[in-house]
């Protein structure tokens, strides 16, 4: 780090490659990218209960949970994959009385196949969301 004081941003070189940066990113503050790398792993982030760009935040729990699964197929289908493919997701919710509803919603959706799964309790989400994914792929 010694060697660029003293440097501006444009001059100091990136560790990172163009393909290795995020890219295709939300529109929503918080969510930066929803892909890095060029590996058979795919890495989405920040899919939020979100249609045409309007945020379902004043929907049930499980409606937006409902939203957030048709938005993570919508991408993952974009990709050539679907929810086979999933290999971690996880789940961020505001309200941990929340949980149960989510629960209901990710087993159906998962029917009995369910990849590892952490859920985190936030604060807030962007557009005041209740619950947020983020889901690691796999492209094989």
């Amino acid at each position: 780090m010694a060697k660029d004081v003293g440097r501006t941003s444009a001059e100091v070189t990136r560790l990172s490659s163009e393909s290795r940066r995020q890219r295709e990113g939300s529109s929503n503050v918080g969510a930066f990218g929803s892909r890095t790398g060029d590996s058979d792993l795919v890495f989405l982030e920040g899919i939020l209960p979100e249609s045409n760009g309007t945020m379902m935040s004043d929907r049930s729990i499980d409606e937006q949970t409902v939203h957030c699964f048709d938005r993570l197929e919508e991408i993952l289908a974009a990709r050539g994959l679907d929810r086979s493919s999933v290999v971690k997701v996880t789940v961020q919710v505001t309200d941990p009385v929340d949980l149960s509803a989510v629960n209901d919603v990710y087993r159906e959706r998962f029917d009995g196949a369910y990849p590892p799964r952490t859920t985190v309790g936030v604060s807030w989400l962007p557009g005041d969301a209740g619950v947020q994914f983020d889901v690691i792929a796999a492209a094989e």
